[in-house]
């Protein structure tokens, strides 16, 4: 499986890490994050070797005519009049290489969603849907170069699915001549920005992806993005799908974000979360911009058995994190689902939080988000947005943009990047407007872009980036993915921005063919400048409009200036908020009420010295204890060397939760290990834990 190791100031060598039975992918090291290959077995000696502070798991991020393409060509080719443009111009795509990121390339093992085992990439080239050696074209014979293939998370995972060889075919049909590479950006958020760059050393002209991780920064740019931005300074034009994150109620609100100026402590939480051990909770957010009323929850329908997504970030830069927030999910009757409460401030220096609650019931349910401040003393802006991927969620209890919060937009990370295109979708048979999901802009950015771990100091003003940048076309013929229609035997069709950017990257192809001494921002603003209208939807929708191939190439070719496509804005965020009508749960408040009947003022929270605390054992069992039970109970005692500090342990390959100064636990025979770390006051966090490595031995 694949993990993030975090590792301690000064950590030096990499060896003891491979010595534990890490593979590095990443070095990371800028970051003190290096990304590694192990084996579950190995994880709880990678999780002791010294200098390690923690262990993570890279989460799956989300997947953002014969010798003219093949036996499949997208409705692309002719939506987006790419044939004309290679007649009129004599182009093809020869002499251009187009590197794509995606999941993986002729790696897939099972079955593709909803469809039977999914061909590889020789039947493809014999098909002439690809390039390679079994293609009978002429200038088609060179196979795609895979730099660095998929590396499952867990042995017996479902998939890949080769989402980057339906990218590829998309690619192929558009620019039939270009060359093709392939490196995945499943391998870690780290690796996926290496990959940008090493296909841009490799010779990839444009770059194409579709993946997005969760935890890429709203409020600046971070590694991919910063990685993104230098290729395309360097001369490789880089596109990225937009993202298929957007929302609508039932009554047309724009629904997939929500966003607050600052943080509005309530000074209190709801009672299933207030009495939780170890969390603080008496700073809740108070969703409600308006004085005279406060709420502490935030509704929230979830369709049935859908997984509801909040990624959950504030406005510090990453490095920088002082405020550490929590996330807690009620259901209607004000009981806790899950939470999510990541240690911002002491171990992972991100200010993001990711909450995943699945409803398991066949009809819709309506749930309540908390949102907790555990330390800090500021008020930074936060945001959060549903990450649904096309759908789950039908409507939310603030549902329009007033008072200073915004309601709506939804792209963030390197799709954002001011060096990146970003790529929109409208549907193959409709040019009036674009797919509901498709993500719309715009994004802003406070702070400069993540580069190494200095935190970035915060932009002189805020910088809006109109998002998205062009539209392209989705859910265009492939040759397995990845979608059977039902009312078309025997086709499949490849749907979202995953499916647009690749479009928009073969367009990209043919004009750099007809302008090779053009840079990226030329051929950028020539795609957006002779892009065509979608219907009445404006540049937050669409950017520039629906891509007209012919146009583009001739702007390019003939090196004309376009037309500068009107920018995004963000929606009016002044006036009143209409609060949604309907039941949207209740706290179930104990006594005395939440809400005085008096408005007050929360007061902040004391400043108190920001010093992390120091941690050792006070009392441990020996290093080799015998036992002739199936187990033995042993006892431990923390200390620090500041008196109000409370502990966090890690036991094995468990991870790292709450525990008393006197810790008891029942070890079975084997090998074990256990780190503590005292949490001060102010909420930082010892960054060295006290480790301690024993060993039980079942007697005779």
């Amino acid at each position: 499986m694949l993990v993030y190791v975090r590792l301690a100031p000064g950590a030096g060598s990499l060896r003891p890490l491979r010595a534990a039975g890490a593979q590095i992918v990443s070095d990371g090291r800028p970051y003190r994050t290096v990304t590694g290959s192990v084996r579950p077995a190995d994880l709880h000696e990678l999780a002791a070797t010294r200098g390690v502070l923690a262990v993570s798991p890279v989460r799956a991020p989300v997947l953002r005519a014969s010798c003219e393409g093949g036996s499949v060509i997208s409705e692309g080719v002719a939506q987006l009049n790419v044939l004309e443009a290679r007649d009129d111009f004599s182009v093809d795509g020869d002499g251009i290489t187009v590197g794509v990121l995606s999941d993986s390339f002729d790696q897939a093992t099972e079955s593709v969603p909803g469809g039977p085992l999914a061909a590889d990439a020789e039947e493809d080239e014999e098909t002439e849907d690809l390039p390679g050696p079994q293609n009978e074209c002429v200038g088609q014979k060179s196979a795609v170069d895979v730099l660095e293939p998929y590396l499952p998370f867990e042995v017996g995972e479902e998939g890949p699915y080769d989402e980057g060889r339906a990218m590829a075919q998309i690619i192929h049909d558009v620019a039939p001549q270009a060359e093709l590479s392939f490196h995945s950006a499943f391998n870690g958020e780290l690796d996926f920005a290496e990959g940008i760059e090493d296909l841009a050393d490799a010779g990839a002209d444009v770059i194409v992806d579709d993946v997005g991780y969760f935890e890429e920064p709203f409020f600046q740019d971070g590694p991919v993005a910063v990685a993104a931005n230098t290729v395309s300074e360097g001369g490789n034009t880089y596109l990225s799908s937009a993202g298929n994150d957007n929302l609508f109620d039932e009554e047309g609100n724009e629904i997939s974000s929500w966003e607050a100026p600052a943080y509005r402590d309530s000074g209190d939480c709801p009672g299933a979360v207030r009495p939780l051990s170890g969390f603080n909770a008496q700073h809740c957010l108070d969703f409600n911009p308006e004085a005279a009323a406060v709420d502490r929850t935030f509704g929230i329908e979830v369709e049935a058995e859908e997984t509801l997504t909040v990624d959950l970030q504030w406005a510090e830069p990453w490095f920088g994190v002082d405020t550490d927030f929590d996330a807690f999910l009620l259901d209607a009757k004000g009981n806790l689902l899950t939470a999510a409460f990541e240690e911002n401030v002491g171990e992972t220096q991100r200010p993001v939080e990711i909450l995943q609650w699945t409803n398991p019931s066949g009809s819709e349910r309506v749930v309540q988000l908390v949102v907790n401040r555990f330390t800090g003393v500021a008020d930074p802006r936060l945001k959060f947005i549903f990450l649904q991927n096309g759908g789950g969620v039908s409507g939310i209890e603030y549902p329009k943009s007033g008072g200073g919060d915004v309601v709506g937009p939804s792209i963030f990370g390197h799709a954002a990047a001011a060096g990146a295109i970003a790529v929109g979708a409208v549907p193959f048979n409709d040019d009036e407007e674009p797919e509901s999901y498709s993500s719309r802009g715009p994004a802003t950015h406070y702070f400069g872009p993540v580069e190494g771990e200095t935190p970035a100091a915060a932009l002189p003003t805020p910088e809006a980036l109109s998002k998205p940048n062009i539209a392209a076309t989705d859910c265009g013929r492939t040759t397995f993915f990845a979608r059977q229609s039902s009312s078309e035997s025997g086709v499949w069709r490849f749907c979202g921005t995953s499916a647009a950017a690749p479009h928009a990257a073969g367009v990209i192809a043919l004009m750099q063919e007809a302008a090779p001494s053009q840079d990226p921002e030329f051929l950028g603003a020539a795609l957006a400048g002779t892009a065509v209208p979608v219907g009445l939807f404006g540049p937050c929708d669409v950017g520039g409009g629906l891509i007209e191939a012919l146009a583009a190439v001739e702007a390019a070719d003939e090196e004309t200036a376009t037309p500068t496509p009107d920018e995004c804005e963000a929606p009016d965020a002044s006036g009143a908020v209409f609060v949604a009508p309907g039941d949207w749960g209740s706290e179930e408040p104990p006594e005395p009420p939440l809400v005085p009947t008096t408005p007050t003022v929360s007061p902040p929270l004391p400043v108190q010295p920001r010093t992390a605390p120091a941690t050792s054992f006070a009392k441990r069992p020996s290093a080799t204890t015998r036992t002739d039970r199936n187990r033995i109970k042993l006892v431990f005692r923390f200390r620090s060397d500041q008196s109000d500090a409370t502990f966090l342990c890690k036991v094995d390959g468990a991870a790292f939760k709450s525990c008393p100064p006197r810790f008891v636990r029942r070890f079975s025979p084997g090998r074990h290990v256990i780190k503590v770390k005292a949490r001060g006051a102010t909420g930082l966090i010892d960054p060295i834990p006290a480790v301690f490595r024993f060993r039980v031995i079942a007697a005779g």
